[in-house]
């Protein structure tokens, strides 16, 4: 299995990808929501064989400060695949990526057992204004020092359900 960057030709792989994972459409419509308002940092796939087995997306944040911040959302690892390391390979990959676009933290809303082995944290997110603030599943991780040691107001892309 290798991660890439996704390509025009995944998209409808993609889409299938997170359909089937999250069991309904609505992460797939998001994800084209968010590639039409033009909020997509970057996307990456895990992909064998030509098939695509994983997907993880990263889009901007709007914060209160000049600093690049990143929502990762969504993940998702093809039914029958799961919990077989793919998305943490993903995760593992997408921050790196994050890191090299220059994000200065991440945010996650996101599943509360499985993101904090990567250093995500509520406690990171706890100074966090956002529509997502003071839920156990809203969680941060600095990939620059200091990055959530100030208070920080941020707004995700209108692609997001309010």
């Amino acid at each position: 299995m290798a991660v890439r960057y996704a390509r025009a030709e995944d998209r409808p792989a993609i889409a299938e990808v997170n359909t089937l994972a999250f069991g309904q459409p609505d992460e797939a419509a998001l994800i084209e929501r968010l590639r039409a308002g033009g909020d997509v940092l970057f996307e990456l796939v895990a992909a064998e064989d030509g098939r695509v087995d994983g997907h993880i997306l990263f889009s901007r944040l709007f914060a209160d400060r000049a600093d690049l911040f990143a929502a990762l959302a969504p993940m998702a690892v093809r039914p029958g695949l799961q919990r077989g390391g793919i998305g943490t390979a993903l995760v593992r990959a997408g921050l790196e990526s994050a890191r090299e676009f220059g994000a200065h933290g991440v945010l996650v809303l996101g599943h509360p057992g499985y993101y904090p082995r990567f250093g995500f944290a509520p406690e990171t997110a706890a100074q966090v204004t956002s529509a997502y603030s003071g839920s156990p599943a809203f969680m941060a991780l600095a990939l620059q020092a200091g990055a959530f040691d100030a208070p920080l107001s941020v707004a995700y892309p209108d692609a997001f359900p309010a």
